[in-house]
């Protein structure tokens, strides 16, 4: 297939790029280059013929225009998002042009092309959302396709906008569309404000290991490879106009998944001997690090996913174990630090955001 993959530089849309170029597929990867992309995500597809870079915003109509006309695509694979709720909180408004705008713009640029050429039956819009949208759970219970709405913070009321545009463009304008919400992903090319990578790089640099309020708050956690390969499943085999949950079936908590990042940096970069007074009492271990902060504002307290749909009807399970994934991206940091090392002066790195202290 010949694919148009926006956000192809960023952390999932890089997986999505680079599973796809080594399965065989043209890619077209539209990318602002904001400050979470890099193009040494997909440097070892670039080497590919199938491989095409456009530097583009998705909210400029007549470049996505262009973009459909000049490469004529079967799909598009929609993931180009703003997508870290902390910075949300800070600034809200990037999320509503990028998340919103964006993808309205994207919708009327693909039906355009898709009613150009005859409305073919073969045509995909993907558009790939979060379970964010679902809102927050309780002690019980996972989200389905079928889970109200309930978006509690402006990201995800943002991509809840996206997927509702999304419904419509299909329903009013028949424009064949497929709509997958995924759980917290972690692997590879993460970039180094969401919780894994920053206790990495935080307990490599012997910093403290920030962990927002209790540290209980549940996540459902997917390795993003994974993802990439559900994703394209979903492309190949999903039913025009469903949607699909994909997650990890890895609930862990926030607490739980700092020690177990701490445990697997343990075995495989040893901590420095502790020192100071009390070295004496103290185990050579990565978990002395962890310090318990300010809650994020609105802090969801519980994602689930039940993935019954995408097991039985697309026969698609996750591959990894959170243990396994864990060990395999710590072990990508440390051999990969030219790669991070490169990205800690980027806006916000470093830095606590989500405070709601900026009205930006």
């Amino acid at each position: 297939m010949r694919l148009i993959v926006t956000g192809g530089a960023g952390f999932i849309g890089s997986a999505v790029v680079r599973l796809a170029i080594a399965r065989g597929h043209e890619v077209i990867n539209i990318d602002k280059l904001t400050y979470a992309a890099c193009l040494d995500n997909v440097a070892e597809a670039a080497k590919s013929a199938n491989y095409t870079f456009i530097e583009a915003d998705i909210c400029d109509a007549d470049a996505m225009a262009a973009a459909f006309e000049t490469h004529q695509p079967d799909a598009i694979m929609h993931l180009a998002a703003e997508s870290h709720v902390d910075r949300s909180i800070d600034g809200p408004g990037a999320f509503i042009q990028t998340n919103v705008i964006g993808t309205f713009t994207l919708l009327q640029a693909a039906r355009a092309y898709w009613e150009a050429r005859g409305k073919p039956d073969s045509f995909r819009f993907h558009h790939i959302s979060t379970d964010e949208v679902f809102g927050s759970l309780g002690p019980t219970g996972q989200f389905t396709e079928d889970t109200p709405y309930d978006p509690r913070s402006p990201y995800s009321a943002s991509k809840a906008s996206s997927d509702h545009l999304v419904r419509a463009w299909h329903e009013t304008y028949g424009l064949p569309v497929v709509l997958t919400n995924c759980s917290n992903n972690y692997g590879p090319y993460h970039f180094p404000e969401k919780l894994v990578p920053v206790v990495i790089l935080n307990a490599l640099a012997g910093k403290p290991l920030p962990i927002y309020g209790k540290g209980d708050n549940v996540r459902d956690w997917l390795y993003v490879e994974d993802h990439a390969d559900a994703l394209l499943k979903v492309l190949a085999i999903g039913a025009v106009g469903r949607s699909y949950n994909i997650g990890g079936e890895n609930e862990r908590t926030n607490l739980e998944l700092v020690t177990t990042l701490c445990e697997i940096l343990d075995d495989l970069r040893p901590a420095p001997a502790p020192s100071g007074e009390a070295a004496e009492h103290k185990t050579n271990s990565y978990k002395n690090l962890i310090t318990y902060v300010a809650d994020r504002p609105g802090h969801d307290a519980r994602y689930a996913i039940d993935p019954t749909r995408m097991n039985e009807e697309l026969g698609w399970h996750p591959s990894v174990t959170v243990e396994e994934g864990l060990r395999k991206t710590v072990q990508w940091y440390l051999d990969n630090e030219d790669w991070w090392r490169a990205l800690q002066n980027r806006d916000g790195v470093g830095t606590r955001l989500g405070t709601g202290t900026n009205k930006g």
